[in-house]
């Protein structure tokens, strides 16, 4: 059975090209949400709010920066709840046989959340879903991360040794490169979607009553 493959470099490129062309909107949004996260409760929604961003990019659609305070965003939290516990748990657990299962189950599970708010699944089959779909493109996921967590690491390092300004440089390059980051994300989340698609996708019914041609 063949895998379609993550183009790496490609998903990075569409990224940073849907990143500049709404780079207003999402870096408000970012801002917005960097300066509420740390409000108890509100932080529920806004994170949500962050995810569907994040599944919105991925459509190809415009991204309104105030989505992530919208009531929609505080429907069916025992789920969300449910989802992150099973998820943490599993990863937890994957821990005590060492450090490496935990890594690929973490990247396994790393859409579980995507597929629960955009695809009106059950936690257990989001999970389900996101190991599937990323079946044979494991360390695709974790090297096109570590490449944007090493160019991000790198630009705020360098950032960091301007004199005097050096600290505030870095603050204000990590909320840039941040939203940046969400485009990169959301064009990831569209290749595994369609893949989901196809999985949860129902068989087309057979009209029985049809009477085959002679």
């Amino acid at each position: 059975m063949t895998t379609e493959k993550l183009d790496i470099m490609e998903t990075i490129k569409e990224g940073f090209r849907y990143g500049l062309r709404n780079f207003l909107p999402l870096l408000v949004m970012v801002i917005l949400y960097a300066l509420t996260f740390w409000i108890p409760y509100l932080n529920v929604g806004t994170t949500i709010g962050l995810y569907k961003a994040v599944i919105a990019v991925g459509r190809g659609e415009k991204v309104d920066p105030t989505a992530i305070f919208a009531k929609d965003n505080f429907k069916g939290l025992s789920g969300f709840f449910l989802l992150l516990g099973l998820l943490y748990m599993g990863i937890t657990v994957s821990m005590f046989f060492m450090f490496f299962p935990a890594l690929v189950m973490s990247i396994a599970w790393g859409f579980a959340i995507y597929f629960y708010l955009d695809k009106n699944v059950s936690p257990l089959k989001s999970l389900k879903l996101s190991y599937d779909t990323t079946y044979g493109n494991k360390w695709r996921i974790f090297a096109l991360e570590l490449i944007c967590a090493i160019c991000i690491g790198l630009i705020c390092a360098l950032l960091a040794l301007v004199p005097k300004a050096g600290i505030v440089l870095c603050f204000l390059a990590a909320i840039v490169l941040g939203a940046i980051m969400v485009a990169v994300e959301g064009v990831m989340y569209d290749f595994f979607s369609k893949k989901a698609d196809t999985i949860i996708a129902p068989e087309t019914p057979v009209d029985d009553t049809e009477v085959p041609e002679a």
